[in-house]
Order: C-alpha cells, then sequence, then structure tokens
C-alpha cells in the first residue's frame, strides 16, 4: 500500500535507511538534503518505507504545485528493489489531487512511457571511473587533451577545498545568467555544503591562474558510489585556457581506478552534453513531468 505521508510525520531514521538501501539511491533524496533545499517536502511510502517518492511543493494563489528545487537533479521513486511500470504508475496515481502542477524530474530507474503522466526523457551524463587513469584519458577526445595542455602550460594549478565564499562568487555570476537563484537558495546550498562536509561527503576543487586568479571552480558530493559534480563556476578568463578541462582532469585522475561515477548532472544542453561525453561520459537518461491539472483559466496562462 502507497500511503501519502505529511512532512511532520516521516520517519526520517527509516526514510534515509530506504535510500541508503535504495539501488537506485541519489544523495538528493536524503532528508538531510531536502530540509535545507527544499521549501516544503512530503512523501509516499510504500509499506514499510520499501520504496518512498518525495513530493517537493510550494503554494501560490492558494494553488499547490510540484517543483524541482535548485541543487536536486533528479528525485523520482526509490526502492530497495527494482522499480517497474506498474509500480511507477501506482506511485504517480497516490499523488494527492490537491498538487494541480507539476514540474518535475525523477531518476534514471523512473525512466518509462506513461501517457496518462506524459513522461518524458532528460538526459545526464556519467563517466565510470573504475579503471586506471591512463586508459580514461584514452578516451579523451583531442581537443579536451590539447586543453588540459594548454592549462598547464599557462601556468595554472589545481587547488583543493578552497574556501566555500570563493565557489559561491564564481558560480553565482555563471547561474544568474542562465536561471534566477534566490540569495535564500545560495544560503541553503551552503548550510548543506557544511553538513556533507561533517559527513566527509563533500569535496570542492578550483584552477587558479599563474597570477592566483580564481578561474574555475567546482564541488564534488558523495553518495551511492556517485561523484556528483555540482555548482560549478567558470570565469570568463578561463574559458580560453582549458581550465575548468584541467579541474575535470584533476577530479579524475584522483579517483581513477575507485568504485566511483563520475555524474555530471546533465546536460539537455547541446554543447554541454558534448563536453561531458568528450571525457568519455556516456548517457544515462532519467524521466521527467510536466502536469498542468489546474483550472481551466489558469492552465491557459501556465501553458
Amino acid at each position: 500500500m502507497i500511503e501519502y505521508v505529511p512532512y511532520q510525520k516521516i520517519n526520517k531514521q527509516k526514510w534515509d535507511d530506504c535510500i541508503d538501501r535504495s539501488f537506485n539511491g541519489l544523495i538528493y533524496a536524503y532528508s538531510f538534503y531536502l530540509d535545507e533545499l527544499a521549501d516544503n517536502w512530503d512523501a509516499l511510502v510504500l509499506n514499510d518505507y520499501e520504496a518512498v517518492m518525495p513530493l517537493t511543493w510550494r503554494k501560490k494563489y492558494n494553488i499547490y504545485y510540484l517543483y524541482q528545487p535548485f541543487f536536486c537533479a533528479s528525485l523520482g521513486i526509490f526502492a530497495q528493489r527494482s522499480i517497474t511500470i506498474d509500480l511507477a504508475e501506482n506511485f504517480l496515481q497516490a499523488v494527492p489531487a490537491k498538487f494541480k502542477y507539476w514540474d518535475i524530474s525523477l531518476n534514471h530507474a523512473n525512466n518509462f512511457i506513461i501517457p496518462e503522466f506524459g513522461l518524458y526523457e532528460r538526459m545526464n551524463y556519467v563517466l565510470d571511473l573504475n579503471k586506471p587513469y591512463e586508459e580514461l584519458y584514452t578516451h579523451f577526445n583531442t581537443n579536451i587533451k590539447r586543453n588540459i595542455k594548454k592549462a598547464e602550460s599557462l601556468g595554472c594549478t589545481v587547488a583543493k577545498d578552497i574556501f566555500l565564499s570563493e565557489i559561491l562568487v564564481l558560480s553565482r555570476e555563471i547561474l544568474q545568467s542562465i536561471s534566477p537563484i534566490e540569495e535564500e537558495d545560495y544560503n541553503n546550498f551552503s548550510e548543506l555544503y557544511k553538513i556533507l562536509k561533517g559527513k566527509e561527503i563533500a569535496t570542492n576543487y578550483a584552477v587558479y591562474s599563474s597570477q592566483k586568479e580564481l578561474l574555475a571552480s567546482c564541488i564534488f558530493f558523495f553518495s551511492h558510489n556517485r561523484a556528483y559534480y555540482i555548482l560549478v563556476g567558470n570565469h570568463p578568463n578561463g574559458k580560453t585556457v582549458g581550465a575548468s578541462h584541467l579541474l575535470i582532469n584533476a577530479f579524475i585522475k584522483d579517483y581513477a581506478g575507485k568504485e566511483l561515477l563520475l555524474d555530471f548532472e546533465g546536460s539537455d544542453i547541446r554543447n554541454l552534453a558534448f563536453f561531458y561525453s568528450s571525457f568519455g561520459a556516456v548517457e544515462e537518461k532519467y524521466g521527467a513531468i510536466k502536469l498542468n491539472r489546474l483550472p481551466k483559466l489558469l492552465k491557459w496562462m501556465k501553458n
């Protein structure tokens, strides 16, 4: 039986145990992650937390709607055993009718065709690091290799665990041109980073020019044998010297040979998809839903 559980009644210990044991578990689904980044979240729970689905929601003009929080690339259904199309459909049918509009991303184990809910595919790229670095390097395309050598020849250097404030400044400049992220979202992310750093499942990398200018930065989170490439920042001066290429290469070199997937968190954007695939990363498709059950006038305005 799938039950709708309001936030106040969620057993977080059982919830996080379920995410721990899920064959498709992702860091975004842990209660401590959602607590920091989601405005509100409730849950769908199968039996005694055998499978779960977070419902991240907001309310506007007295209308409840499901949305995807910033820095949460994939949510959806998580289970200890395989997820069938029937189970996925049952979960989606169990979402309370009060949620009139959905715009959410599921995960790679929820990629089904379910006409009633209009699931569609989104694209992620992942790179299996469980090979020697030399072998991984052979799969970099020529342009990636050229840019790594260029950055090195210009005296760029890689640093780790720099101050979070530096990363936020650089990332903010880039992200504001792509998506309107509020100051509160950055504050929430900062708190989350402190929590994950305390759990020793977060780190960051940066590339500086020979003049000590920060050219590229990125935070990495770790869970379920994945390293999540998150909160990326690239200074315009770094784009012509291969700074981001050098950063990713440094991470790959450090973690080569480990049972770890480098999760690039996207992308549906062609240029980014090409960039990630140029390191040898492969497609990992996942499901997403846009569902409009708003009253007639509001439905027209939303469309």
